[in-house]
């Protein structure tokens, strides 16, 4: 027969070893905890990358937006500078013409002082009359309000007068010069 205190004495101690040997599941659940937290923190690292690239497009959109707006604000006050000066055009062409039918000297005299103080304030917003008598006729630049037969020697389709005179400024034409072509 056997002695009925010695399996409880394996028993017991079979208990402690088990105790002190983790089991199965005590194993499985302890990597599964260290597993679930590189998780959150992958997923942490994730979300800042996200947020952070969101940051640098946002922070892109708003720099172009900035840049255009100033562009288009900056190209709106010179239209509008170029808007006024080109109103004064009818002005200095009657001034032109007032100055050629001029006979007192005097008075001659004090329209040119007024012609040289236009042409001042177009040379400082760097427009440059348009004058291409003697040139080909360029549409870009021109407008033909006559055509005339070519004289000797003339070929056809270049610039014979010029009877209003055209205005550009920077490489935008203000206003075409209104001449008169060989046919």
């Amino acid at each position: 027969m056997k002695d009925k205190n010695k399996p409880t004495e394996e028993t017991e101690e079979e208990t402690q070893i088990e105790a002190e040997t983790p089991s199965a599941p005590a194993e499985e659940a302890a990597p599964a905890e260290e597993i679930a937290a590189p998780s959150e923190l992958e997923q942490a690292k994730a979300e800042a990358e996200d947020y952070k690239r969101k940051w640098y497009s946002v922070t892109a959109e708003y720099e172009n937006y900035r840049k255009r707006t100033q562009a288009t604000r900056s190209q709106s006050y010179a239209e509008g500078r170029s808007d006024v000066v080109s109103k004064l055009f009818p002005v200095a062409d009657n001034l032109e013409r007032a100055l050629a039918s001029c006979s007192d000297e005097q008075t001659k005299k004090g329209i040119e002082m007024v012609m040289k103080s236009f042409l001042k304030i177009l040379e400082e917003e760097k427009i440059t009359a348009i004058d291409p008598v003697g040139e080909e006729f360029s549409a870009e630049k021109c407008e033909a309000i006559m055509a005339v037969e070519p004289g000797d020697g003339e070929a056809s389709g270049i610039v014979k007068q010029v009877y209003l005179k055209g205005y550009e400024q920077n490489g935008k034409v203000l206003r075409f010069a209104q001449v008169v072509v060989t046919k």
